[in-house]
C-alpha cells in the first residue's frame, strides 16, 4: 500500500524535477536559508560558534518532544499535556535528588513517569472514545495542578553536580550533548517512521482508521504506544531541561505545547493525519530555532515571540485550505 508522506505544492507537477523541488520540505529549507542569512545582517554576533550553539539549547528539548509527536499527529491524535508531563516528571526528579538517590534513578524514575502520563492519556483515548484534544487539555491542567500541589512556590535545586552536564556540557567543543542527542534521537524516529511496519501502520491509521482496522491492524494499541513514546520523550525533555536550569520549579516548561505542535505542523505533518515527515520536522524545528533566536538578537520580548510562532502555526494550518481552493477554482475555469 502506498502512503502519502509528504506535502506538496500542489500535488499534480509534470517531471520528477518539479516534484522535487515543489516539496514542503524544499519550500522550508529555502526559507530556513533565508532567515539564516537574514540573522547575519541584522546582527554581527549571530555567526559567532558559541551564539550558534546557544541557540541549540533554546530548541533541544522541544525538538526532541515534536519527533513522536509528529508520528501521533500522523495518527489523527495530539497530546497538548507534554509541558505538564515535563513539570511532572520533574518534580519527581527533585524528590528523588532530595531523598539521596543518584542520577541512575532520578532518570529512570522521570522516563517513567513520562511515559506513565503518556499510557494514561493514550488509555483514556482509546478505551473512552474521546477526542485526545478533550482529554490532553484535562491532563495538562491535572498533571500541572499536582506539581503545584506537590512544590507550592518552592524551587527544588537538590541535584547532584554531575547532573549539569546533561543540560549545559559540550560532547566536542561548540557542540552540546543536548543537539547531539536530539540529531540522533532524529534519525532514530526517520528510520522507525519511514523504514519499518510500525512506521507504515502509522501513515495507515491516519489516511483510513477504518480501513486499517480491517486489515488487521491493532489501531489501539498502536496509539497507546505512540502516546507513550510521546510521554518517555517527555520525561526526557524534562531531565534536559531541568538540567539546563539547574532546578524544578511547578512553572517549568510553561506553554511549551504551542511551539511543539507548531514545529510539527510547520514541519508539514497535516494536522488532519495521514502525511508528514521527520524530516520535515527537523527542518521546521531549525526554522523555528533561527527565528526565535534572531528575535532574541535584536531584543524583541518573548509576548512578540508568542504572536508570531502563533501566526505561523495558523498560517501553515490555512496553506493547504487556500491552495485546494485555488485548484478546485482552477479546475471549474478550465
Amino acid at each position: 500500500m502506498e502512503h502519502v508522506m509528504t506535502r506538496t505544492i500542489p500535488n499534480t507537477l509534470s517531471t520528477p524535477f518539479k516534484r522535487y523541488f515543489l516539496r514542503w520540505e524544499t519550500f522550508l529549507l529555502l526559507v530556513t536559508v533565508l532567515v539564516f542569512f537574514t540573522n547575519t545582517q541584522i546582527s554581527p554576533y549571530f555567526l559567532d560558534p558559541w551564539s550558534l550553539s546557544d541557540m541549540t539549547f533554546n530548541f533541544s528539548e522541544k525538538a526532541i518532544i515534536a519527533l513522536p509527536m509528529a508520528m501521533l499527529i500522523i495518527c489523527r491524535e495530539i497530546d497538548l499535556s507534554v509541558a505538564s508531563t515535563i513539570a511532572l516528571s520533574s518534580v519527581c526528579m527533585g524528590l528523588a535528588a532530595q531523598a539521596g538517590f543518584g542520577i541512575e534513578v532520578i532518570f529512570a524514575l522521570s522516563i517513567i513517569v513520562g511515559i506513565g502520563c503518556g499510557l494514561f492519556n493514550g488509555f483514556i483515548v482509546t478505551w473512552f472514545n474521546i477526542p485526545s484534544i478533550v482529554v490532553t487539555i484535562g491532563t495538562m491542567s491535572l498533571f500541572r495542578g499536582i506539581t503545584y500541589v506537590i512544590l507550592g512556590d518552592t524551587v527544588i535545586s537538590d541535584y547532584p553536580p554531575e547532573f549539569a552536564f546533561f543540560g549545559q556540557g559540550y560532547v566536542a567543543w561548540v557542540i552540546s550533548f543536548e543537539f547531539t542527542l536530539f540529531m540522533i534521537l532524529a534519525l532514530v524516529f526517520y528510520v522507525l517512521l519511514h523504514h519499518t511496519n510500525f512506521g507504515r501502520r502509522t501513515y495507515a491509521i491516519g489516511n483510513n482508521p477504518v480501513g486499517a482496522l480491517y486489515s488487521g491492524i491493532k489501531v489501539n494499541k498502536h496509539k497507546v504506544v505512540v502516546f507513550a513514546l510521546v510521554g518517555a520523550m517527555s520525561g526526557l525533555a524534562a531531565i534536559l531541561l531541568t538540567s539546563r536550569l539547574g532546578s524544578t520549579r511547578p512553572g517549568i516548561a510553561f506553554a511549551w505545547e504551542l511551539q511543539i505542535v507548531t514545529m510539527v505542523v510547520l514541519g508539514g505533518v497535516s494536522i488532519l493525519g495521514g502525511s508528514g515527515t521527520i524530516l520535515g520536522v527537523v527542518i521546521a524545528v531549525f526554522l523555528m530555532g533561527l527565528v526565535t533566536f534572531g528575535l532574541g538578537l535584536i531584543n524583541v520580548p518573548g509576548i512578540v515571540m508568542n504572536v508570531i510562532i502563533g501566526a505561523m502555526l495558523i498560517t501553515v494550518i490555512s496553506i493547504p485550505a487556500v491552495l485546494a481552493r485555488f485548484r478546485e477554482r482552477r479546475r471549474r475555469s478550465v
